[in-house]
C-alpha cells in the first residue's frame, strides 16, 4: 500500500508516522477554549508545536464538543481571518490542515494555502464537500460520525464497531473516489457517538480498520473516554494518553492528532 499523500504538489510520506498539532481558534473548545482566538496567540502556539516536532497544524474554528453552539461557515471564515496566510508565510514547510465540515470554508482555506481537509462529518453536513475537495485537489481526512450535527454524540451503533466502521468507510471512500478525491485518510472518530467499550475496541483492533488500504489517523487527545473513568480532567491524562498513543502507533496509526506535541514525539521516538 502507498502511504504517501499529495499536499499541493509536495509528496508527504506517511509510512513514517506524523504528528498533527491541534490549534483550536474557538472560544468554547472543551480543554483550551478561548486561549488561541487572538491570532497572535494562535501563531505563538503554532510556533511552539512546530518547534516541538509537529508535521501538521490542524486549525479548527468550530467546537464539536457536546452541547457546543453551531456556527456558520461565514463565522468560521471570520474567526480564521488571516491566520492560515500568516502561518504559511512564517512556516512555509509546515503542512496546514483545516478542520471544517463546510465546503465554503474549504474554498476559502484553499485560497489561503491549506494542504489538506479534516472533516469530522464525512461529508454528511454539507452535500458540496466531496465535490469541493476534489476540485481543490486536496487530501481528505474522512472521519466517522453520526448522520446529523445535532446527534453527533448520541450512541447509535449496536453492531460490532469495527464491522460498522468498515462498512461506513467502504461506502464513503467509494463515493469520494467517484468525485475524484485521490488521497484519503481514515479517522474512526474517537469521542463521537461511541461507547467506552467501543472506543477501547477500536484501539485494540485498530489495524483492521480500512483493510490496510488507507492511512489511519487517531485523535484521542484529551478525550472523555480516557479521563472520565479515571476521575481526572482533560489536562491530567497525558501519561495515560501517551500509553495509548504507543499502542496505536504499534497497530499502524500514521497520523496522531494531539494537543501535547513534545510528549507524543517522545513516544514516537521511543518506538523507533
Amino acid at each position: 500500500m502507498n502511504h504517501s499523500i499529495n499536499c499541493n504538489g509536495k509528496l508527504v510520506d506517511l509510512s513514517v508516522p506524523k504528528i498533527m498539532g491541534i490549534l483550536n481558534i474557538t472560544p468554547d473548545s472543551f480543554s483550551d477554549g478561548g486561549k488561541f482566538i487572538c491570532e497572535k496567540n494562535a501563531l505563538i502556539q503554532a510556533e511552539k508545536m512546530i518547534s516541538e516536532g509537529a508535521d501538521f497544524v490542524d486549525i479548527g474554528a468550530q467546537s464539536t464538543r457536546p452541547n457546543a453552539k453551531k456556527i456558520s461557515a461565514k463565522d468560521e471564515i471570520k474567526r480564521i481571518g488571516t491566520l492560515i496566510f500568516n502561518l504559511k508565510k512564517e512556516f512555509p514547510e509546515t503542512l496546514i490542515s483545516l478542520d471544517t465540515f463546510y465546503s465554503e470554508v474549504v474554498k476559502f482555506g484553499s485560497d489561503e494555502g491549506i494542504d489538506l481537509v479534516n472533516d469530522i462529518s464525512g461529508g454528511q453536513y454539507d452535500s458540496e464537500m466531496f465535490k469541493t475537495v476534489a476540485e481543490k485537489k486536496l487530501p481528505y481526512i474522512l472521519m466517522h460520525t453520526n448522520l446529523h450535527y445535532e446527534t453527533m454524540h448520541e450512541l447509535e451503533i449496536s453492531e460490532d464497531i469495527i464491522i460498522f466502521l468498515n462498512k461506513y468507510f467502504s461506502e464513503k471512500t467509494l463515493e469520494l473516489r467517484r468525485f475524484g478525491v485521490k488521497d484519503i485518510i481514515l479517522d474512526p472518530g474517537f469521542g463521537f457517538g461511541k461507547t467506552l467499550e467501543q472506543q477501547h475496541q477500536i484501539i485494540d483492533e485498530f489495524q483492521y480498520i480500512g483493510f490496510q488500504k488507507f492511512s489511519l489517523l487517531a485523535g484521542i487527545s484529551r478525550k472523555s473516554f480516557i479521563y472520565k473513568t479515571l476521575g481526572k480532567t482533560p489536562l491530567e491524562i497525558n501519561e495515560e494518553t501517551q500509553k495509548l498513543h504507543r499502542k496505536l502507533l504499534q497497530k499502524g496509526a500514521k497520523i496522531l492528532r494531539v494537543h501535547d506535541v513534545a510528549e507524543t514525539v517522545s513516544i514516537w521516538k521511543s518506538i523507533n
